[in-house]
């Protein structure tokens, strides 16, 4: 994989982790809102499984024959997540008062980095298509901190997406620490 590619990978790593501790977590509480936000978490939850895929191969391992094709569609099923939530989170959030300003402008930055960090991504995606099928181990020229952080944001994105989905199956106490506000937990779901 490029250079340029695990750079916007890591930025993108940073702001998400932002967009979930500080949006999700902390003002919006999320995990203690299931009844209402369950479909949203479902959807960070597959997503985050994504990402962890994504943080965790790139940095180390080269996709070569099939596989660069079976890394095109996690590619693609992340595209295709991200804006079922745009869509998802405008209906769920809408009785919290919609999602919020710097939220939705966070959204758009990180979906710009994405559309960056596929820009640089695909191009090699193409040259491993041509090759034997196999995962090998072939770690870009980049700083060896730039790998072993992306593997620790492989960790935490996979961690959240646990999170997310024991929340919105509404298991005990995968909401902590915070409470459910509405006092509604577990009701209306699906």
């Amino acid at each position: 994989m490029t250079a340029a590619a695990l750079w916007l990978l890591a930025i993108q790593g940073v702001i998400g982790a932002f967009d979930t501790v500080y949006y999700h977590e902390w003002r919006a509480r999320l995990p203690a809102r299931v009844a209402l936000v369950a479909p949203e978490l479902r959807i960070h939850a597959r997503r985050d499984y994504l990402y962890a895929v994504i943080f965790g191969s790139l940095p180390w391992l080269a996709w070569d024959g099939l596989w660069a094709i079976v890394l095109g569609a996690v590619f693609l099923a992340e595209i295709v997540l991200t804006m079922a939530d745009f869509v998802t989170e405008a209906r769920v959030r809408k009785p919290l008062g919609d999602v919020f300003a710097g939220e939705r402008v966070t959204h758009a930055v990180m979906a710009i980095i994405y559309g960056a960090m596929l820009s640089q991504a695909v191009p090699v995606l193409w040259t491993w298509v041509g090759q034997p099928t196999g995962l090998r181990v072939a770690p870009p020229d980049v700083p060896e901190l730039l790998r072993w952080a992306l593997g620790a944001m492989a960790i935490g994105v996979f961690l959240s997406g646990v999170r997310d989905a024991c929340a919105a199956r509404g298991l005990r106490h995968a909401a902590w620490p915070w409470t459910d506000p509405e006092g509604m937990r577990g009701e209306g779901r699906p």
